[in-house]
């Protein structure tokens, strides 16, 4: 099992020297990967200071050597697929191929979608990220391309360089259990990031629901298809943390991801790199 720590891409975090700290100081202590939030506002009643999640990934790719680095999870309905392809290939290519891609639809809708008189709508914004991965794994090959879907289109595109890491940039896939669609959509790709109910308290999960999901995925993975990782998080307490993710990493997860709950502690420094300081699980 590896360990990763994510923090949301605000509050002290839209600082990105601040995102920074933490980043270095995860790899220090051990840590094997720091992911991101990628929101524009949020909940955005709440009037929160953001900033661009690839602007902080680039910073702490210059600033570390390590671990692993992505967002957790990019709403990809939200981007052109062309131009994610591009900045993800060059974040790649950046950090030696040290980047994974989280992928989802994205939440809340209304404020992160509608604000900006974008779909709302879940299965329009489901087909738009199925279209964008689809065009993101052709513009990755780095062979002449085209596509026809209905709201993505390639006409003859190829993309150089391709990314550092073949086949591709690792892709995993957000979603809700016990919801199965989201991870059908994931077992196409490299990686599913569930949130279990009780995520808003970090609660880890139960290592039934995760088995239960584990096993759910590997009856809808293709024949023949490669490693794929199951990413389940949660608040642990160091002096417990390994008897809290041993049971999960024995039902089929692969990463522990250290989060804190929705609080006064969601968007604040100190509370992480305290939790970051003292180091991943010991299984």
């Amino acid at each position: 099992m590896r360990f990763s720590v994510s923090m949301p891409n605000f509050g002290d975090f839209a600082d990105p020297r601040l995102f920074v700290e933490a980043a270095v100081t995860a790899e220090q202590a051990g840590w094997d990967g720091v992911f991101v939030w990628d929101h524009l506002t949020f909940v955005k009643a709440q009037h929160r200071p953001i900033a661009d999640p690839w602007i902080l990934l680039a910073a702490a790719g210059m600033a570390t050597s390590r671990v692993l680095l992505g967002p957790m999870v990019t709403p990809v309905a939200r981007r052109r697929p062309a131009r994610l392809a591009r900045e993800l290939t060059t974040l790649d290519h950046l950090t030696g191929g040290r980047v994974v891609f989280g992928a989802g639809l994205g939440a809340p809708l209304e404020d992160e979608f509608g604000s900006f008189g974008e779909p709302t709508d879940p299965k329009t914004l489901a087909l738009m990220l199925d279209e964008g991965l689809d065009v993101l794994n052709l513009l990755w090959s780095g062979e002449e391309s085209s596509y026809q879907g209905v709201h993505t289109v390639l006409d003859d595109v190829r993309f150089l360089p391709r990314p550092v890491q073949s086949p591709r940039v690792p892709v995993w896939v957000g979603g809700r259990w016990p919801t199965r669609a989201p991870f059908r959509r994931a077992a196409r790709w490299d990686g599913a990031v569930p949130l279990f109910p009780g995520y808003r308290d970090q609660t880890p999960p139960p290592a039934d629901e995760v088995g239960a999901l584990a096993t759910f995925l590997r009856a809808e993975r293709p024949a023949g298809a490669g490693q794929f990782d199951l990413v389940v998080g949660g608040r642990t307490d160091p002096a417990s943390a390994a008897d809290t993710v041993r049971p999960l990493a024995a039902a089929g997860a692969t990463w522990w991801e250290e989060r804190m709950p929705f609080d006064d502690r969601l968007d604040r420094l100190d509370p992480y790199l305290r939790r970051i300081e003292q180091g991943p699980p010991r299984l």
